[in-house]
């Protein structure tokens, strides 16, 4: 039973330390949150499978990472200067900020009587900096509102060293700023944010082919995540609804508590970018087919994912309560690849007897995966506190052990215990987990 209420997950985050209120001793920072030592391997493992199904399991793609920070002429080539806004409205009663396309009615969201609103505005998203020690128009730059223009300022540079050819992706995984005008939803609208986007570059006439590809092969990998189909699903952008760079863009979108929210979007951003970015630096973005003796600018389908929305998907979609002899559980019943701990040793005893056996199969399971190691309380809590943070299996060290040389193995979604030889401990873990 996924959690129905998204209070549900902001207490389990701030308990177990998956997620933080950013500069919480000050009274926290608005739309900004802190990684705890659980969340900041779950964020990890949700982009290493990223890169891992779209980098490491293909041969037509590589991954970069470029440079966050970028001089106003790539944000004008780009066109984000002159259209990357949202329209602002202001509330003359509680003097706050709204976007106007997220204001149902003509009500005050903060609840005020008599508000009224100024006419909309467009406000740009783009945070801008100085670089070096001298201000002025010479000295701006931006923080990038999205990783795509790194891929496409580097096309040359990748098809050069990479020697691949259209069709043939480049990857990037990495921080993006946006000066979001109502940003909440927990993780879901932050103003920092991480995202996973590759930018695939297509000959021309391919690129309905591929797009309509990617937007079955996105959902899916949802879908083997263990997020269940029925919460998941695309829908197509209304022409009102495209970027000014877009021939077609559909979303995948997940069934948050709140209702659906992009996850993901993957758009046909055509020969735009490199077509802007050579005219506005002279350089040639093309790429010439020698089998064809065809010159063209490719066509670019994008596929781009929030990372830290996608991990609330995966948090909302796995949280789970049921009762296990008589008493009731919270479980958070997360895919081993993005389980913060993949494997719990678990000693029965503090006494010393146990810990060094205990500690020597940590240090061994320790070696190629994510484990924890906890004696402190009753085992019967150490597994609930393992069920909640969503570790697919506990290793129990008993007095036993140091007779039979085996152990106890316990899986978080049945409870199901089997007692195992520590000779082939690895091998059996390995065999479970699927990796």
């Amino acid at each position: 039973m996924p959690a129905k209420d998204l209070d549900q997950i902001v207490n389990l985050c701030k308990r177990r330390g998956f997620v933080f209120p950013s500069a919480e001793i000050y009274g926290g920072f608005r739309s900004s949150y802190d990684y705890g030592p659980l969340g900041s391997l779950m964020l990890r493992n949700v982009k290493e499978a990223w890169v891992r199904t779209m980098v490491q399991q293909r041969d037509d793609t590589v991954l970069i990472d470029a440079a966050i920070l970028g001089p106003p002429q790539v944000f004008e080539a780009s066109g984000h200067l002159e259209n990357f806004s949202d329209p602002l409205v202001d509330c003359t009663v509680c003097k706050r900020r709204f976007r106007e396309d997220h204001i149902e009615t003509r009500d005050c969201p903060q609840g005020m009587k008599g508000c009224a609103f100024t006419e909309s505005r467009a406000f740009n998203l783009m945070f801008k900096t100085t670089a070096g020690p001298v201000e002025g128009s010479g000295a701006d730059v931006y923080l990038r509102p999205e990783t795509a223009q790194g891929m496409f300022l580097n096309f040359s540079n990748v098809l050069q060293t990479s020697r691949k050819r259209p069709p043939f992706g480049i990857a990037q995984v990495g921080k993006s700023f946006r000066n979001e005008i109502t940003p909440g939803n927990f993780i879901f609208r932050t103003r920092e944010f991480e995202q996973m986007e590759m930018e695939f570059f297509v000959p021309p006439a391919d690129g309905p082919k591929w797009y309509e590809y990617w937007c079955k092969a996105r959902l899916d990998w949802y879908i083997e995540l263990g997020i269940p189909a029925e919460m998941l699903r695309i829908r197509a952008h209304d022409a009102d609804e495209l970027s000014h760079y877009s021939a077609g863009t559909s979303d995948v979108e997940f069934l948050f508590p709140w209702g659906w929210g992009e996850l993901e979007g993957i758009a046909q951003r055509t020969d735009f970018d490199l077509t802007q970015h050579a005219k506005a630096s002279g350089q040639k973005l093309d790429f010439f087919d020698q089998a064809t003796n065809e010159r063209y600018i490719p066509y670019v389908v994008e596929p781009a994912a929030g990372a830290n929305r996608t991990m609330a998907a995966f948090l909302l979609a796995a949280y789970d309560e049921d009762v296990v002899n008589d008493e009731p559980r919270t479980v958070l019943r997360l895919h081993p690849r993005l389980a913060p701990y993949k494997v719990a040793i678990l000693p029965l005893s503090k006494k010393e007897t146990l810990t060094p056996l205990a500690r020597e199969i940590y240090g061994t399971l320790s070696q190629r995966y994510m484990c924890d190691y906890d004696e402190t309380q009753a085992i019967g809590r150490r597994y609930r506190r393992q069920d909640e943070i969503g570790t697919p299996l506990c290793v129990t060290v008993d007095f036993d052990s140091l007779e039979d040389n085996a152990v106890t193995i316990r899986h978080r979604d049945s409870t199901e215990q089997v007692r195992v030889p520590i000779s082939s401990l690895l091998s059996e873990v390995t065999s479970i987990l699927g990796f």
